[in-house]
């Protein structure tokens, strides 16, 4: 080759070379400009690797709420009437909307999706315990985020939080922490039903009369959840998604090992399974749950005929308030703590922006409602996102496009087992139990109303009767000891509530 070809064909690569990095440069300067990246101390790596670890950290909630409402009871029987898939589509759109709301309005790096426990709620206690059907009990989730934009435009979100006394405050998420806890271990069946004492722990008994399939879910649930643990201690990052992925291949594996020494429970699983079109998935939540809210979900005259309309009335009240509560403590809190991760306080160490962030909330709830989803909410682990250094909606917008990948990924998220899935249940359980710390246990007047407020949320199955009995004795013993005048007029307002709701419903 001659030196003139030789310098010819250098002269090319510098000009590819040259035209690559001017390309990346501009798309630099794109996001510069759009983001304004370095003036908030971060660059398009670290957004892009921050919103990366929150979906991480957060995509368990596609297959938890999915088989929460498919299949509430880990029985193979469809309750609610809506399919695994649908749900699963259901809660990515439902992120990613949620998602993306609050990274246009707030400029906060944050990440939404339907809210554990809230979650619970909407199928445990509304459709399950009440008798409301799923599309009736969509209605509420409308009502609470329309509420929620009004609280928001009118300031009103202030007087009602400062309603409810600070214990009651603090004890909110460990009740529910505690309630979600307990719906995994049944799912994962370390807890069952006990006709003597209610309930008592599964039998793992390998010389009893057991077949190795249902042995297998104990162990792996299990396992699954000190497996988390351990990896949240080291601080990695997604350790509830490696929990349930590494307890799926855990349960598979065990199978497995049974398929070969010729069990016949663990062959009919193998059987059992059918992988189906991603696209299956769309058809059917354009069936089952897209706008049904609209279409069936203000008949209410079957409850009405069961229960008639003082109590409906009363019902509606109280559970409308019990999602708003706990929509506004849990989105307060979440969005307090993942930006305090993130040092994104102000000098005044509020929140940025705090107002647009619980409008995106609300409208979040509207559209989830619209879809077919409980409460759409801030998620915590966005605080993960926001301690890897993600500082503008930049964050938020990749976790909505990965949010958008996962959406066609619906068939082989079915095959994760709800052993696996029940490890994120028992889990985020223990975060919320975090709250409880800050409860003056020493003092009778904060902690009875604390501990009621946390116990009777799981012992009776139902989240609002643990706000209910929280406040109701709150204000009794304040009444009681002469401080009458420390409890508010709207705090009194709501106890009255709350008790009516017991002596004229239940």
């Amino acid at each position: 080759m001659s030196n003139l070809e030789n310098d010819e064909m250098v002269t090319e690569t510098e000009v590819v070379e040259e035209q690559c990095s001017e390309g990346v440069v501009a798309s630099e300067g794109f996001f510069e400009r759009k983001f304004q990246l370095r003036k908030k101390g971060t660059n398009l790596k670290t957004e892009v690797m921050a919103g990366l670890t929150t979906f991480m950290a957060m995509v368990y909630i596609l297959m938890v709420n999915a088989g929460m409402f498919a299949d509430p009871f880990s029985s193979g029987v469809n309750v609610l009437g809506v399919s695994y898939g649908a749900m699963y589509i259901v809660t990515a759109l439902s992120a990613i909307i949620g998602t993306v709301l609050i990274g246009v309005l707030s400029g906060l790096p944050l990440a939404q999706a339907p809210g554990m426990g809230l979650n619970a709620f909407f199928v445990y206690t509304m459709c399950i315990g009440f008798g409301f059907t799923y599309a009736n009990a969509l209605v509420f989730i409308l009502l609470d985020g329309l509420v929620f934009v009004l609280l928001t435009v009118t300031g009103l979100r202030k007087k009602i939080f400062g309603a409810i006394p600070d214990t009651i405050k603090k004890a909110i998420p460990a009740g529910i922490g505690l309630f979600i806890a307990f719906l995994g271990l049944q799912n994962a069946g370390l807890v069952v039903a006990d006709s003597s004492t209610g309930v008592t722990m599964g039998s793992m008994n390998l010389l009893a009369d057991h077949s190795w399939a249902s042995l297998v879910p104990l162990f792996v649930a299990i396992l699954g959840v000190i497996a988390i643990g351990a990896m949240s201690k080291k601080n990695i990052k997604g350790a509830i998604l490696f929990g349930i992925l590494g307890s799926a291949v855990l349960y598979y594996a065990l199978l497995g090992l049974g398929f070969a020494f010729g069990d016949a429970s663990s062959k009919a699983v193998f059987e059992g399974i059918k992988m189906t079109n991603p696209f299956d998935a769309f058809k059917e939540f354009g069936s089952q749950t897209f706008g049904k809210v609209f279409t069936e979900g203000f008949n209410f005259s079957a409850y009405i005929d069961a229960n008639g309309i003082p109590d409906f009335v009363l019902m509606v009240i109280t559970s409308a308030l019990a999602f708003c509560l706990v929509d506004m403590f849990d989105t307060l809190g979440t969005l307090y703590g993942a930006c305090k991760s993130g040092n994104l306080l102000d000098e005044n160490g509020e929140v940025p922006n705090l107002n647009n962030a619980m409008m995106a909330d609300a409208v979040a709830t509207c559209a989830g409602a619209v879809l077919g989803t409980s409460t759409v909410t801030t998620f915590v682990e966005s605080s993960a996102g926001t301690a890897a250094g993600g500082k503008t909606a930049l964050t938020s917008y990749v976790v909505a496009i990965l949010f958008a990948v996962a959406m066609f990924l619906s068939p082989i998220a079915q095959l994760i087992p709800s052993c696996a899935t029940a490890t994120a249940l028992i889990y985020v359980g223990v975060l919320m139990m975090n709250n409880v710390r800050d409860i003056e246990w020493s003092d009778p007047a904060v902690a009875l109303p604390a501990f009621l407020t946390v116990a009777m949320m799981p012992f009776t199955y139902n989240i609002s009767f643990g706000i209910g009995f929280g406040l109701l004795s709150y204000v009794v013993i304040k009444l009681c000891t002469g401080k009458a005048k420390e409890v508010s007029v709207a705090t009194y307002v709501l106890a009255i509530i709350f008790l009516a709701m017991f002596l004229l419903t239940h």
